[in-house]
């Protein structure tokens, strides 16, 4: 063995480089970049609502059991919003964003024992070791091996895994909205995608399908469960997806986007006709809660009279940071909390007695007027979901409903195909909803990228 593979194998024992590799910004790139000099595209942060796409150097393996992708595809979540706001802390001018990508093994280190260069690859946004106490138990977004954020230790009392661009906060690791991406402990944080599988359809086993699916399985939904959402983009489209395939009865879905709403109606209705949908626009009905007790009500649309109002499962979607009344809006400026807690209230006050409640959608600090005597005296089950253990599901979901076609990305939530050089646009459009592009989610394309897989979006340009 040479004498960088023993350097590689030293650094075994400790945890992974992080945001250097790929960083934008040359001062920061340390050992991080390719000695070649080698040029990508990448999207990164400049500042509270602006990113931009940049030059930056191409990654290398750093540790020993690191992958290098050059990526096919990549996206952006609707959790990127919360970063192209600033309202995830740690983030600096430069970092390469994006937790969601595939593509094809371009380099590995010598402690990679499963994958080879030319591998069609997903990687999951969890960095965990793959060897932990945690990771052992399939908790990978757990692992504590691969984040030394010593602010959330304080803020939270532990942390999670690492996560592909998503700030200092956990674990400052470049992002895959670039042309190439470094994926440390990539054997772990990796699965092959089988021959037939359309990148349309593997790219969003990274994140949305396996967040959604977590929810719901970790949440629990029961044969003939009445299921309200609150959010209506993709984690809250499959959310309703994955409720429908376990028996759910009925969907009330919560937003205040009507054609967001719209789309999610259309989108299972097609696939699922005999389940009752209904749409509450908070626009248009503003308190909530007494619409879907409303919608419920004992004795109607076929429900027993005995049944109490409410929801079975209520699940959260959206995320703390947007704030309905003044009173929140001033507290959140004020830095008096972090999260509002209205739609948390909401759906514990929509929720049957011994009802569950799961909490998906990003929340990062502490609220204020949080309903917890509700929640205690009905015993509500609220449920904080975490970040999904990626290497939990990875597998499960690609076997089980990916490669056998039971559920189609391109076709149920793939909206646009876009080039990497708009990707910037694309965060701008969703932040604003935008009803001109209409965007549910993205197919990210570089030039590694094979051409539109049938029924999927052909490439078009965000202005």
């Amino acid at each position: 063995m040479n004498a960088a593979a023993n350097t590689l194998e030293n650094n075994m024992q400790s945890p992974p480089t992080g945001i250097q590799a790929g960083i934008a910004n040359p001062s920061l790139q340390k050992e991080g970049a390719d000695s070649s000099g080698d040029k990508m595209k990448a999207l990164v942060w400049e500042g509270k609502m602006k990113v931009k796409v940049e030059e930056a150097l191409k990654p290398k393996v750093v540790d020993a059991k690191d992958i290098v992708i050059k990526v096919t595809g990549s996206t952006v979540c609707g959790s990127d919003m919360h970063l192209l706001a600033g309202a995830i802390i740690e983030l600096r001018k430069g970092d390469i964003l994006g937790h969601e990508c595939m593509g094809i093994v371009d380099s590995v280190g010598p402690g990679v024992t499963k994958l080879k260069v030319g591998d069609r690859v997903v990687a999951g946004f969890n960095i965990g070791c793959g060897e932990c106490f945690m990771c052992q138990k399939k908790l990978s977004s757990a692992c504590q091996m691969t984040n030394d954020s010593a602010l959330m230790n304080t803020m939270y009392g532990g942390r999670t895994c690492g996560m592909l661009g998503y700030s200092h906060f956990t674990g400052g690791f470049a992002g895959g909205q670039a042309e190439f991406v470094r994926i440390p402990y990539g054997d772990a944080n990796c699965v092959k995608v089988p021959e037939g599988v359309y990148d349309e359809d593997a790219l969003y086993i990274s994140d949305s399908l396996v967040t959604s699916f977590h929810q719901v399985e970790d949440t629990r939904v029961d044969e003939g469960d009445i299921v309200g959402i609150w959010g209506v983009g993709v984690i809250g489209l499959l959310v309703g997806k994955w409720s429908i395939l376990r028996g759910a009865s009925r969907l009330i879905a919560v937003d205040s986007v009507q054609w967001r709403l719209d789309y999610f109606k259309e989108k299972l209705l097609k696939d699922h006709p005999n389940v009752q949908i209904d749409l509450v626009n908070f626009s248009e009905h503003k308190n909530v809660v007494a619409r879907i007790h409303e919608l419920t009500k004992a004795g109607t649309r076929g429900l027993p009279d005995t049944r109490p109002d409410g929801l079975d499962v209520a699940f959260e979607c959206a995320a703390g940071e947007y704030a309905k009344s003044w009173a929140h809006k001033l507290e959140m400026v004020a830095g008096l909390e972090t999260d509002t807690s209205e739609i948390l209230n909401e759906m514990i006050e929509s929720t049957i007695g011994f009802g569950r409640v799961g909490i998906t959608g990003v929340y990062a600090g502490y609220t204020n007027h949080f309903n917890v005597g509700s929640l205690m005296q009905r015993g509500i089950r609220f449920i904080g979901n975490g970040q999904a253990p990626t290497h939990k599901y990875m597998d499960r979901v690609m076997n089980d409903y990916i490669a056998t076609g039971k559920v189609k990305p391109r076709e149920l939530f793939v909206t646009h195909r876009v080039p990497i050089e708009d990707i910037d646009k694309v965060y701008y459009h969703m932040r604003e909803h935008s009803e001109k592009t209409k965007i549910i989610k993205a197919f990210v394309a570089t030039a590694a990228s094979a051409p539109p897989a049938p029924g999927a979006p052909p490439l078009t340009r965000i202005e």
